[in-house]
């Protein structure tokens, strides 16, 4: 949704070289407004152009899509792409509505676009897992490409929102990385409780921050998980003030 970082720009480079010389890269800038409910922070999230597009073109980019909000959704649309069972729990119980915006506009860009392959970031894990259901439920002849989150290196995962953060919000955000790296260290010496491993996650993120959710799933279905296996999942979101951050790590 623009406002590019470090970690848009590992997803770039990815994509280069995934294209080659002959292949070409296009990068989608789209403030999506389908996918933010009615209380949360469109009208702030930034929208430095300007800076995207000189970075966009330091990095080889062939095309940006870049519609006006008009044109993707016209006057009386209505016609609506929903999965219902990958994004049922996390961010889609929270955010009601969230990937119902996230499957349309994503299905229309690749509509539009066409494109071979598509790079998505880890760090939207949920997301991701959505848009492979999607894509594997109606056959839509594109190859997923999901590349590792990019972090600061006091391990807070880079996001267009970390600019929202005060100053010392941002000193501790980073205790959700910390909090779910303690999870991980727990699992390799043998714990498999899904509850313990998330009381463990939430007695370490500091009071300053709400937490919204810290879900132990399934990678694959985000089913909630009651002993945990190699593989599965640790998702959560907090707020730090009015800035929602989220993250997750797999375990082993």
């Amino acid at each position: 949704m623009g406002a590019l970082h470090k970690g848009h720009a590992a997803l770039i480079r990815h994509a280069r070289k995934l294209a080659g010389g002959d292949g070409c890269v296009v990068v989608s800038i789209f403030v999506n407004p389908t996918q933010f409910g009615p209380k949360e922070d469109i009208a702030r999230y930034p929208r430095p152009f300007a800076s995207d597009r000189k970075l966009c073109a330091e990095l080889g980019v062939d095309a940006i899509f870049h519609p006006p909000s008009g044109e993707m959704y016209p006057a009386g649309f209505s016609t609506w792409v929903t999965e219902e069972r990958v994004s049922r729990g996390l961010c889609g119980a929270a955010r009601p509505g969230h990937f119902r915006g996230v499957c349309t506009v994503v299905l229309k860009l690749f509509t539009i676009v066409q494109p071979d392959m598509a790079v998505f970031g880890r760090k939207d894990f949920q997301q991701c897992m959505v848009i492979a259901r999607m894509v594997r439920d109606l056959d839509l002849p594109v190859r997923l490409v999901f590349a590792p989150t990019v972090r600061e290196n006091d391990g807070l995962a880079l996001s267009s929102r970390n600019v929202f953060l005060s100053p010392k919000e941002r000193v501790e955000a980073p205790s959700l990385r910390r909090a779910l790296l303690a999870a991980r260290a727990a699992f390799s010496k043998g714990e498999r409780s899904a509850a313990k491993l998330v009381r463990l996650v939430r007695g370490k993120i500091p009071a300053l921050a709400r937490v919204d959710y810290i879900e132990a799933v399934d990678s694959a279905t985000l089913m909630p998980a009651r002993e945990m296996k190699r593989g599965d999942t640790i998702a959560l979101a907090a707020f730090f003030g009015r800035t929602r951050l989220i993250d997750n790590i797999q375990l082993g």
